[in-house]
């Protein structure tokens, strides 16, 4: 019916919508730090970032939304478009607190428990920032995120075109985050903008924010991977406690202290298992530490 069909014409609109944010900020990176050539970048790394950038865009996200909605249209068909006389403006916030948060939680919890990590763990692994990681989780990181199910019940419920921006500053802000560019720096020391992005990097996720969450050494001072979980929001970690800020950058990125895995652990973990089990005590676990 129209639900279905508005539902697909919002999930093409969308993969256009991000792949063109991803191609601006690779083009950005390509001439200023170099898109293929990060320091530290391996052809493992090169594979499983393609790998699931293409399946997630292509296949795992689509399918989900597309899924949720089709199954409200069996279970409960009486709340089709039920929330489409909702102004846009509370469209927009609903999907802060249906998505974002809900990543926040989700994103979290990989760092809180051995097992989840696992599925987390690939988008740690490069040894550098640059939007070629966003996408680089393990498969089925991605297949359970509850925010994918959730965005197609609301879709389902009418919330398409708010869902189709939102989605849109969703990309713009997490590509401008992880890119290497550090465009919020200036920001920092100029007299005029300085006092605003006091504010803005306690409800915005800001790249020096982002940074700290990947960074390699804890022992830095700026590097902080068990807090900084927010993806769009970083209002979540200030009310939630987890927020470390700085205005500063990590000296370097990656894994610490944890063995080595392989390109199947990282794309098909549980179902390919290469390296021991993550213990309680390494790096990315116990949430309440941070």
């Amino acid at each position: 019916g129209l639900i279905h069909q508005l539902n697909e014409y919002i999930m093409k609109l969308e993969i256009v919508l991000i792949y063109a944010v991803f191609m601006s900020f690779a083009l950005l990176e390509a001439f200023r730090t170099g898109f293929l050539r990060k320091a530290g970048a391996t052809r493992d790394d090169a594979i499983v970032e393609s790998v699931t950038g293409v399946i997630l865009l292509a296949l795992i996200q689509p399918t989900i939304i597309l899924t949720a909605a089709k199954l409200m249209g069996v279970i409960a068909p009486q709340y089709a478009g039920a929330l489409s006389g909702l102004p846009f403006i509370a469209g927009f916030l609903l999907l802060l607190l249906a998505d974002d948060l809900t990543n926040y939680w989700w994103h979290r919890n990989a760092h809180a428990r051995p097992s989840f990590y696992k599925l987390h763990r690939p988008h740690h692994e490069g040894e550098y920032m640059s939007v070629r990681i966003v996408f680089r989780n393990g498969i089925f990181y991605y297949v359970f995120a509850p925010y994918y199910w959730i965005g197609g019940v609301l879709i389902f419920m009418g919330l398409g075109p708010a869902y189709a921006v939102y989605l849109f500053f969703k990309a713009l802000i997490t590509f401008a985050v992880h890119s290497d560019i550090p465009w919020d720096k200036p920001l920092y020391t100029n007299k005029w903008t300085s006092k605003l992005m006091w504010v803005v990097e306690r409800v915005i996720v800001t790249p020096s924010f982002h940074h700290a969450h990947h960074g390699k050494h804890k022992a830095d001072g700026v590097t902080q991977y068990k807090g900084n979980f927010g993806n769009l929001l970083s209002l979540w970690d200030v009310i939630f406690g987890t927020a470390h800020i700085t205005r500063k950058f990590p000296q370097a990125y990656g894994i610490e202290n944890l063995p080595e895995t392989s390109i199947g652990e990282q794309l098909l973990w549980p179902l390919i298992k290469s390296s021991p089990p993550i213990k309680e005590s390494e790096k990315p676990i116990s949430a309440s530490s941070a």
